[in-house]
């Protein structure tokens, strides 16, 4: 009975897969939304038969994808049955949402890496290549315009300084992956939260935001990328360009437990919810000085425990 329940169960969800897989490749005005999706049947079933027999559903899964969108379309299945199964397994042992989430971006992670790798040398295209060839055809295309305008010499300092803003933000290609990844885990497991909620009477949820605390080891991770970045000249080097990625993306965490600890404070004090909302709201619009003070206030909270000490 569960061999055929289970066996059911993949038939339905394999299906699934394949429609949002569909509606992703042929229906352009839906696409972007099916293709976020695309690892919730994975989610699922790994929830409820763990990782194991998951393999087999993105077996089957691959292989109609093939049928249907030829061997370019490996990746897709690939990709989101990573970032699935991972989120899906760390449910059905009930790990907390946090770690659930942290190995749900690994899945996705790896799932992108594989997409990379694959096309570059089964399909022959570098999208890294391509992606930098873009951005230095819109300079040029740029350069020439402020050229033909006959634009002094401060303008041309001001581009300058824009090229090597452009330079460093090809150079951020992996904490754009990593970011993606995030955003990935977190629909997909938000979203399969409420399924499985529904389906499974389960209770599954996130913790509040305003609970929300990284470990302090990030402290130290930001602290020592940033003392290794002061000994590096060439801006090209391999060591700059990881490090650069690190304090990145290590200082979109420490913004993140900023925005978390306004959370807490307003509801410590009982203060109007619309303060936070107010605050994010400012901090987009006044990015630039804003956005510092907001990371500093995520980096004393971690490092000094704010919390504890307000709570006192």
């Amino acid at each position: 009975m569960n061999n055929s329940k289970q066996l059911i169960d993949g038939a339905l969800l394999t299906a699934v897969f394949i429609v949002l897989f569909l509606v992703s490749m042929y229906v352009p005005g839906i696409s972007l939304f099916t293709a976020l999706l695309l690892a919730v049947p994975f989610i699922l079933f790994s929830a409820k038969y763990d990782w194991k027999s998951s393999l087999i559903m993105l077996v089957v899964a691959a292989t109609l994808s093939m049928l249907f969108g030829s061997l370019i379309a490996l990746p897709v299945p690939i990709m989101a049955a990573l970032g699935g199964i991972m989120i899906g397994s760390a449910i059905y042992h009930d790990y907390s949402p946090y770690e659930t989430w942290a190995r749900g971006t690994v899945g996705f992670v790896l799932g992108i890496l594989f997409s990379f790798v694959f096309n570059l040398y089964v399909v022959d295209v570098n999208y890294l290549d391509v992606f930098n060839e873009q951005i230095d055809q819109i300079m040029d295309m740029s350069h020439e315009m402020i050229m033909d305008l006959g634009m002094d010499e401060e303008y041309e300092a001001q581009f300058t300084l824009l090229e090597q803003q452009v330079e460093m933000f090809k150079n951020l290609v992996p904490f754009g992956i990593v970011l993606a990844s995030i955003l990935l885990a977190l629909l997909n497991q938000w979203l399969s939260y409420k399924l499985l909620n529904r389906l499974e009477r389960k209770q599954l949820h996130f913790p509040r935001f305003r609970n929300l605390r990284f470990p302090t080891g990030l402290i130290w991770i930001y602290l020592l990328a940033i003392i290794i970045s002061l000994f590096q000249a060439d801006l090209n080097e391999p060591v700059v360009i990881a490090l650069q990625n690190i304090l990145t993306l290590v200082g979109l965490f420490m913004i993140i437990q900023g925005f978390s600890f306004i959370f807490f404070y307003v509801h410590h004090k009982h203060l109007s919810k619309a303060i936070p909302v107010i605050a994010i709201v400012l901090t987009v619009f006044f990015a630039p000085i804003l956005l510092p003070l907001v990371r500093i206030l995520g980096i004393i909270d971690i490092g000094f425990g704010l919390r504890s000490l307000i709570k006192k």
